[in-house]
């Protein structure tokens, strides 16, 4: 390739789930804009002839009316990969027997829907352990994707907390939303996971190389919203550090990235959403059209198979198939 390699995915997290870890009412009868934000987000991709990852929760792949949507992502070529089936972000509190059930059924929702077998996973919230990471490997998984190395979980975690309605024991079960203050230290760079048989290899959420600062999609919202030349700045510093650094860098997007106070979707807690829809998708165009001038962008599957071979992880853990239930 004639640039360094960069991923891309886009963690579709839905209506519902946005309700639910925010403690909102209603979200048990799991509302959807996947028929607005999917059209739009795969128009994009394809004018820029972008391959990328979808991170599908379960649960919106076991209801019959999300799943034109979810078939027309696979359609277009696109990687799926597993976020869990219910979208909770204590996933590291569940025992080894619950995260078991929570990948199975998810992986079996996926292949209903969209007739692909996930082979990456993302947690909800970047909430992992070393059960869910020792579950993967036991499935056949080969990466992970649930770091995200800033130091600023704990501030955004403060800040989610003080506009959601949570219970006290709400809130302890999200203590660890967004990550804790030591996941700074993780690398931005992939790595495997040598304490789970066969390795996997982790695909770290990209952060500014050295501040650690956030850089997805969704951050530069926040920051277009005061200036849209500071996002633009901003943006293009972290992706030249990248290249300084050699930092192959995973980029993140949500639906909530292309929707607008115009969508009537609410959710006006998240950036930006009392913006337009147009102005949202012309930010992250722009921030696309930057990564791409600089980077070969491929989705994640394409980015952990050329990280194990520069890791040199072993032929046979990448020979390994994940397992298949009935469906």
């Amino acid at each position: 390739m004639s640039q360094p390699l960069a991923s891309l995915s886009l963690d579709l997290d839905n209506r519902w789930s946005y309700m639910k870890t925010h403690g909102d009412e209603g979200w048990e009868a799991f509302p959807s804009y996947l028929d607005i934000v999917v059209p739009r987000v795969l128009e994009l991709l394809a004018e820029r002839n972008l391959r990328i990852t979808f991170f599908v929760v379960g649960q919106d792949a076991v209801l019959e009316a999300n799943r034109p949507a979810l078939r027309s992502i696979a359609d277009a070529g696109h990687e799926i990969g597993n976020h869990s089936f219910h979208h909770e972000p204590w996933l590291h509190l569940y025992s080894r027997e619950q995260i078991d059930e929570e990948l199975r059924r998810t992986e079996d929702a996926l292949a209903a829907a969209t007739g692909q077998r996930p082979t990456g996973f993302r947690g909800p919230g970047f909430s992992f352990s070393d059960d869910v990471l020792q579950v993967l490997a036991e499935r056949g998984y080969r990466y992970d994707a649930s770091t995200f190395p800033t130091f600023l979980g704990p501030l955004a975690r403060m800040y989610y907390f003080f506009t959601a309605r949570l219970s006290s024991e709400q809130q302890e079960e999200r203590e660890q939303l967004f990550g804790r203050f030591s996941e700074g230290f993780r690398s931005l760079r992939p790595y495997a996971w040598t304490s789970v048989a066969p390795e996997i290899v982790e695909l770290p959420v990209t952060t500014m190389p050295v501040s650690k600062v956030p850089i997805h999609a969704s951050y530069l919202l926040y920051l277009a919203r005061f200036s849209r030349p500071l996002a633009r700045a901003y943006f293009a510093a972290a992706l030249t550090l990248c290249r300084l650094l050699r930092v192959e860098p995973s980029i993140l997007l949500h639906p909530l990235d292309f929707l607008g106070s115009d969508d009537g979707v609410g959710l006006e807690f998240f950036p930006a959403m009392d913006k337009p829809a147009t102005w949202k998708v012309e930010v992250v165009s722009h921030a696309l059209d930057q990564l791409q001038s600089r980077f070969e962008v491929v989705a994640m599957d394409d980015h952990a198979a050329a990280a194990r071979r520069r890791l040199g992880m072993t032929v046979g853990a990448d020979a390994v198939t994940p397992q298949v239930s009935s469906v």
